[in-house]
Parts: C-alpha cells; sequence; structure tokens
C-alpha cells in the first residue's frame, strides 16, 4: 500500500476501498475485489481515520497535518472542497441533515460544517475523538475525559454527556440507532442506547487492546481489531446478549478496519507493513 495506511473505508455503490498512507501524503482507491489499486490522490497531510458522507461519497478526510476537512469525490478522487476546522482534525462524521462533525483532537474543539462553512464551534471538549452520528443526533468520545457526548446537529447543543470507561477512543452506530464505544485502556466494548436518553446498556469484554472498529448492518455484526494481538474480532449484536466470534490473526499493528455489507469482506489496515489485508466473510 506504501507507508504506514491508516484510515480505511468501503462504499459498496462504487465498489472502492478508500486507504490513508504517508509519504508520500495521498488516499489510495482499490478495487474492493481485487485490492488493486484504482487511483491515488494526493492529499495536503496525513490521515488516521475516513468516513462516508453518504453511499457513493464523498469521502470525508480529515487531514490532521493541514487542519483541514478534506471531502472527495467517488470513484474519480477528484478533491471537491478544502475547508479549514481547527488543529489535528481526528475524525468527521456526516448527520442526517448533511452537516458534517469534525473532532478536532488537538484543537479542544469540534466544528460543524454545512457547505463549505464552519456554521458552529463546541468549545465544550478537552481532546476529541472518534464521532459517529445516529441520524441527527452525533456520538463523541472525549479521550481526555473519558466521556461519550451527544450533540443535536440541528439545535447546535450538547444533550448529553456519560462516562465511557477508562480509555474510549472511536466509536460507531449500528442500525438500532446504538452507539458502540471502543474503551482501549479499559479493554471493553461499551453499548448505549440514544433514545429516550443516553445510557450504556452493554459492555463486552475485549483484552488484546481494541482499537479500530467498523460495523456491518446486514450482518448486524462489529468488527474491533487488537493491535496487542495482530488480530481481528467480529462482535455479533444480532442476539439478547452480543456474542463473540473467534479472533482471526491481521497484518501487523492493525490500526484500522472496515467492512463490505455487500459482501462481507472485512478490509484491515497493517501500518507496521504498509500492507492492506482482505478477509473473506465467514458464515454468521
Amino acid at each position: 500500500m506504501g507507508h504506514g495506511p491508516e484510515g480505511v473505508v468501503v462504499d459498496p455503490q462504487t465498489h472502492l476501498v478508500a486507504v490513508g498512507v504517508r509519504n508520500p501524503f495521498a488516499l489510495a482507491l482499490l478495487d474492493a475485489t481485487t485490492g488493486a489499486v484504482v487511483r491515488t490522490v494526493a492529499l495536503p497531510g496525513g490521515l488516521r481515520h475516513l468516513q462516508l458522507a453518504a453511499p457513493r461519497g464523498p469521502v470525508l478526510i480529515p487531514d490532521e497535518d493541514s487542519d483541514q476537512l478534506v471531502r472527495t469525490a467517488l470513484p474519480g478522487g477528484e478533491i471537491t472542497s478544502r475547508v479549514r476546522t481547527g488543529r489535528a482534525p481526528h475524525d468527521a462524521t456526516a448527520a442526517a441533515n448533511g452537516t458534517v462533525f469534525v473532532a478536532n483532537e488537538l484543537g479542544r474543539s469540534v466544528v460543524a460544517v454545512r457547505g463549505d462553512q464552519i456554521v458552529h464551534t463546541f468549545t465544550d471538549v478537552t481532546q476529541p475523538a472518534g464521532v459517529a452520528a445516529v441520524g441527527n443526533l452525533v456520538g463523541l468520545v472525549d479521550v481526555r475525559e473519558n466521556t461519550l457526548s451527544l450533540y443535536d446537529a440541528e439545535r447546535f447543543l450538547r444533550v448529553s454527556e456519560v462516562p465511557a470507561g477508562a480509555g474510549p477512543t472511536h466509536v460507531v452506530a449500528d442500525k438500532r440507532g446504538h452507539l458502540a464505544v471502543i474503551d482501549t485502556r479499559g479493554g471493553a466494548v461499551l453499548l448505549y442506547e440514544v433514545q429516550p436518553a443516553l445510557r450504556q446498556i452493554g459492555r463486552v469484554e475485549l483484552p488484546g487492546t481494541p482499537y479500530g472498529v467498523a460495523y456491518d448492518p446486514v450482518r448486524d455484526r462489529l468488527w474491533v481489531t487488537l493491535t496487542a494481538l495482530n488480530e481481528v474480532i467480529g462482535l455479533n449484536l444480532n442476539t439478547s446478549q452480543p456474542v463473540l466470534a473467534s479472533p482471526l490473526p491481521t497484518v501487523r499493528q492493525p490500526n484500522t478496519v472496515a467492512v463490505d455489507p455487500t459482501t462481507g469482506r472485512v478490509y484491515v489496515t497493517g501500518t507496521a507493513d504498509g500492507v492492506l489485508e482482505i478477509i473473506e466473510p465467514q458464515s454468521p
């Protein structure tokens, strides 16, 4: 893949996988079936996380070195906009109304972007990290405060804040409108419901330094990388109690993971060796 691949997302409509690489900074677009690199898009700086604004893109790129939110179109890879957001944007997610929330990890802020304009800035955070949207509600983990906050993308208000383990890093939403938080230092996945109020509804112990996370809504499966073990593990959410699948070996330093819901294929970045691993789906 190139040096230090980190940040990966799959678009099931264009059948492309987007991966961030370094030296030089770029976004690599790969064929989701073969893994062949289709094109490479030069970027101003490095990234650690990627999300899609919608099916068929654009790809939301929090460019940490240039302090910008960069949007890249699919399938062509053209950069369609650049918005200066704040210091070291770590993650970005799109709410249902199109507002993009960007967590500025070293800027102690979260900005709401509509089009190419910042329309609101939240400063009620210390070290914001992962973000995920449930409709027009946006969940945010603060890695310094060890909290999960919920923001309203219509009213630009923080509506709730709750504890989130011993060291949360990332968060994703599932098809029920629940949030799954990766508690990296605490060695667990924490599950939260958003409505009628934000509250924790489950915890699954996950030793091995859980870090990267992706969700497959078709199979109702959460995929989590275990960076201390060089493994990835599936967590089935379609039962009354979440069930862990058998862990699978991965490439070294599996910092990020993505899944293609149309095929079930899992994509894991091997940051240490500059590779991308493609894992064929297992039976449910």
